[in-house]
């Protein structure tokens, strides 16, 4: 039995992926994130939301392409091969997957069909749901939010962010509100950005689904997951690709390093660990709408296993390219420190194999 992308899902994978060869080559990588390419920076984003990255995952009533979440993780695969400098898994997947799961009939036709149509955009905060800490948290009474949240995705940009408490309460802030404050975090990863934002007795939309509101959180979590997995393997595998064609050129000793036996084992290890990272995260994805008694596991294992081979990988095609690996002539960096905080966001791969042990009773 085969299982893998299908033909329309590899075709859009496949376009993103030349949008982004086109559009944002590593030099244009480099001025985004030197701070110098802000018009390189929203032409990359718009040409991806014209190919429909915005609305993949919003029901096809709500104006969106209704996709799930396969589609979702093989387009994660090539913004993570290109590094792209653009918001994806806070924006465009977890928080419409939060608000089909957790809103009302009103709360979708506000927020589901103004997103498909680019009118708002959500940024995402659910760092007290998932790893609460003692200076900073989140409190919702009274449909009033109060307190910090730590690592909110996509916010440059967003009209809206979308945050939770330690119950897995969610709710919706404008964020132009008063007593919002957004304070920009630099991280090691500077294709993308990241924000703590500090409510003071801000109104705040909750969403209402009475059905199973703690539904709506796992899931939405989950599929954030799923998408920095895919993530870490796409760009594992352009750290792979590029460890192997510099081993084909770089010569020592009259000799490409490449014929040397201890790089043919470094390579020939990076590609048996990554192979099966594919399967397994195609599969947790697959699960989340077919197999959904398993669905969370699958999720963890996806997580904490691809977040383990990507930090493998990144080390050992950096230790191919010698000392150009630490230069920013390669650009090697860009994937390696993406990689490094695709580990450590929305859960370690440590805390994430303990839910996995209370998911199986151990």
């Amino acid at each position: 039995m085969y299982f893998g992308l299908s033909e329309d899902q590899i075709f859009f994978q496949q376009n993103v992926a030349k949008f982004l060869s086109d559009h944002a080559s590593l030099d244009t990588i480099k001025k985004i994130t030197d701070g110098h390419g802000d018009p390189f920076q929203q032409e990359v984003h718009r040409g991806l939301v014209n190919l429909g990255i915005s609305s993949m995952l919003i029901p096809e009533e709500y104006n969106g392409l209704g996709l799930d979440l396969l589609f979702a993780t093989a387009v994660s695969q090539s913004l993570g091969a290109g590094v792209a400098p653009v918001p994806f898994v806070g924006s465009y997947v977890m928080a419409p997957i939060a608000i089909t799961y957790g809103g009302d009939a009103n709360q979708k036709i506000n927020y589901l069909k103004r997103m498909s149509e680019n009118s708002i955009r959500l940024g995402v905060g659910f760092s007290e749901y998932i790893g609460a800490r003692e200076n900073a948290s989140i409190t919702i009474s009274n449909n009033v939010v109060n307190g910090r949240a730590l690592f909110v995705l996509d916010v440059a940009g967003s009209s809206h962010v979308m945050v939770s408490n330690k119950l897995g309460t969610i709710g919706i802030v404008d964020i132009n509100e008063d007593g919002v404050e957004v304070i920009k975090l630099t991280t090691v990863d500077k294709t993308r950005n990241y924000s703590e934002i500090r409510f003071k007795d801000v109104e705040i939309d909750v969403l209402k689904n009475t059905i199973d509101s703690s539904d709506a959180i796992v899931k939405s979590v989950d599929a954030g997951r799923i998408i920095l997995a895919a993530d870490s393997i796409g760009a594992s595998q352009t750290l792979l690709n590029k460890a192997v064609e510099y081993s084909k050129e770089r010569k020592q000793f009259g000799r490409v390093i490449g014929s040397f036996q201890a790089v043919k084992h470094m390579c020939a290890e990076m590609a048996a660990e990554l192979e099966p990272c594919y399967s397994i995260t195609w599969h947790a994805a697959h699960a989340q709408k077919n197999i959904q008694d398993e669905a969370r596991l699958y999720a963890c294992q996806a997580s904490s296993h691809t977040s383990e081979v990507s930090k493998m990988i990144a080390k050992k095609a950096t230790e191919v390219h010698g000392g150009m690996g630490f230069t920013d002539l390669m650009g090697i960096h860009y994937w390696f420190k993406r990689i490094g905080l695709n580990r450590q966001l929305l859960g370690s791969p440590e805390l994430i194999r303990e839910e996995a042990a209370i998911i199986q009773d151990f």
